[in-house]
Parts: C-alpha cells; structure tokens; sequence
C-alpha cells in the first residue's frame, strides 16, 4: 500500500485537533473523506480541514474506492458496529478508545479481524508519546528498582447543565466518565506492567446526577505480582481536582499525570530528578504515524485490538456488580 487514505466516521470534537489533522501530516498518509450524520457539520468539517469528501452515510464512505483505512471517532456504542463494516469490506480499522461498549463486543470485532486477516488498531495514544516512553525505559532501567506497588488518583469536578454529556450514559459510553478517563491508565499501567492478575472494586453513584458510577475504589494485582490501588471521584468540588499515579519500587518512586502535561518526577535516595516534555499539537500524531507504517509494512502496533480488549476487560470486571444490581 503505497499511501494510506484515511476516511473517518464520526468527525466530532476529538478529531479537530487530538487526531483528525495528523491524518493528513503523516507521511504517506491523507484524510481523504469524513462522515457524519448531520450534512452540514460534515460538509463543514471537510472545507475547513480541506478533506476532498464528506459523506452523511458511513456506508458510502467504507465502501468508497479511494477510501483504504477507517477511523471509528463515534460514541462508543457504535464502534464495533462501524469496525466490523469496515473489516468486512476488507480496510484495516482505527478505533477510539474505548474500543467498545463491551468486553465482548471487542471480541467479536477481533475474531472477525483475524478471520478476515484485517489490522485492528485502538487510539490509546499515550502508549507512542515520549513522557510515558520515558516513563516506561526507567521501569525497565530499574531507576527506582524491583516495583512493588501503584496508587493512582483520579479526582475530577465535571461541570454538567440539565442535558448531561453522552459520556455519563452508560448504554452509549459503556459507563461514565471512568470509562472515558480511567481507559488511558489501565491501558498504560498494562503496557508497564503486563496483565491484571486480579481485580476488586468498591463502585458507586454518590452525586445522583445520573446512573452511571461516580466513585470508585479499586485493588488489583498484576500476574508479575506488583499490587496497586485506584481511587476515582467524579462527584467532589473543583477544588479536589487530582490527577497523580505513583509508582514505588525499593530505590525510590516515580510520580506522573495521565492527562495534565506536567513534569514527570523522580525520586531516590540520591536526588530528584523532573523530566519535562512538551505538550503535542496533535497528541495522536505519534500513534497515527506508527499505525500508517503498520498497515503500509504489515508491521505491529503498540496498540492494537487485542491490546485494546484487554481494557475494556478490566473496565467490565470493575464495574460488573454495580451495574448487575441496575
């Protein structure tokens, strides 16, 4: 595949600036069509990112000839219902995270992928970018020695009006904000650490704003044996705003934001040292790149369906019992 031609379904907030313009900055690598219900959003979004085509129909798009790749930028209720058309008609699938409403869906989407021979790629984009690069060669190193435990806390105040976002729907985004937020870090923690061993966890819905969780505290353990613990609120003032992994090994420890672009921090017996790195134009850009040089050279990705399903994995055994007593 001399050049791959992107087309994507969904072209909404996340494309504007995160993924949609990096398409076309690739090398090798050109947004050709876009898709979206509405025809005056998606004429709009194609003239001002200079896209040749734009469709109202996703099926037009996946099956328009010029179009060789997808990228899936819906809800998440719709993405393995678009990946899978896009897989059928034979063009390797881009998919937001997370990469489906289920566990389950995300392996129907891959068993469909491997029977047809089709790549499957899931944007958790933190895996290409160079903090967390940096982040995972000094676990490696053993810049803080053996690891043996992670705590992460997540505290966010979502200011909400009377329409509540699609993301605290849990039949459109697989759950709340957890689901949209706290994907980043279990994907990360598994490109660290390997698989979950084990998962429990204390779910709930404090605020009452909506039915899906907004808190909860969760233990777990890796198969490698380094246990963690997790607390997520979305319920508090903006004043408790936070947003901190710590990762401890027995020469010192290493802290770090998944979403504020601040200064990765490491601490040993001998000195503190602060890793700083720029926030990207284009935070998928390094990830799209890598994905366009799969598909081209047939090569693997960082992030790929299988990887993705894992995720959604835990997301499910999280939640599960929150959500069986609904």
């Amino acid at each position: 595949m001399n050049k791959v031609s992107w087309g994507i379904i969904g072209c909404g907030d996340v494309t504007e600036v995160k993924s949609g313009p990096a398409f076309s900055k690739v090398e090798n690598s050109e947004l050709y069509a876009v898709m979206r219900r509405n025809e005056e959003k998606a004429k709009d979004y194609a003239h001002r990112h200079g896209v040749p085509k734009w469709y109202t129909d996703a099926d037009k798009l996946i099956n328009d000839p010029q179009v060789n790749a997808i990228y899936v930028a819906t809800p998440p209720d719709t993405h393995a219902f678009y990946a899978k058309k896009a897989i059928e008609a034979g063009k390797p699938v881009y998919i937001e995270k997370p990469m489906g409403l289920t566990f389950s869906e995300c392996e129907e989407v891959n068993k469909l992928a491997s029977s047809k021979k089709v790549p499957v790629f899931v944007a958790y984009y933190r895996r290409k970018l160079p903090g967390f690069i940096k982040l995972k060669n000094l676990i490696e190193e053993k810049a803080i020695g053996d690891i043996r435990m992670v705590n992460i806390q997540l505290f966010k105040n979502e200011k909400l009006n009377d329409e509540l976002p699609w993301r605290v729907d849990p039949t459109i985004a697989g759950g709340g904000y957890f689901f949209d937020l706290a994907s980043h870090q279990i994907d990360l923690l598994m490109y660290f650490f390997g698989d979950f061993k084990e998962v429990n966890s204390i779910v709930d819905n404090q605020g009452g704003r909506y039915d899906a969780e907004d808190i909860l505290s969760v233990s777990f353990q890796f198969e490698n044996g380094i246990i963690g613990n997790g607390v997520w609120c979305f319920n508090s003032s903006e004043i408790n705003n936070k947003d901190v992994i710590e990762i401890v090994g027995t020469k010192g420890r290493i802290e770090f934001s998944t979403f504020d672009f601040v200064p990765l921090k490491l601490y040993t017996e001998k000195e503190t040292i602060s890793f700083d790195f720029q926030t990207p134009q284009h935070v998928q850009y390094n990830l799209i790149e890598e994905v366009v040089s799969s598909i081209a050279e047939n090569k693997l990705s960082v992030s790929t369906g299988v990887s993705g399903a894992k995720t959604n994995m835990i997301l499910d055994k999280i939640v599960a019992k929150y959500y069986s007593v609904k």
